[in-house]
């Protein structure tokens, strides 16, 4: 059995036991997370629910660490006028185990 949930502004396909990395929740480690928005369902008999069928499933998860991604670098370069600019980007991000899908 899979679902596909939305948080953070992006879709997941995760099933029970996965561990997914998604945008910051607030939250401490160990503590409960429910996912509202969930869209899709495939079921262990082979059916997949859609719309109303999956908003009233119900996918959760419980926190494993609250994190911050490796260092991207950020260049922006022109050739002519000597101007270089370098930044570096960390991303904060929230590592979920999920724990169950309930219909």
């Amino acid at each position: 059995m899979y679902a596909v949930i939305q948080t953070g502004g992006k879709q997941y396909r995760v099933a029970p036991g996965d561990t997914i990395r998604i945008e910051r929740v607030i939250g401490k480690v160990g503590e409960k997370v429910n996912f509202g928005s969930v869209l899709a369902v495939h079921t262990d008999d082979k059916k997949v629910l859609l719309g109303s069928d999956a908003g009233k499933a119900t996918v959760t998860g419980k926190i494993i660490e609250q994190g911050r991604a490796k260092k991207l670098t950020v260049l922006k370069f022109k050739k002519t006028n000597q101007y270089k600019i370098q930044r570096g980007h960390r991303q904060n991000y929230t590592a979920v185990q999920v724990s169950d899908i309930k219909l």
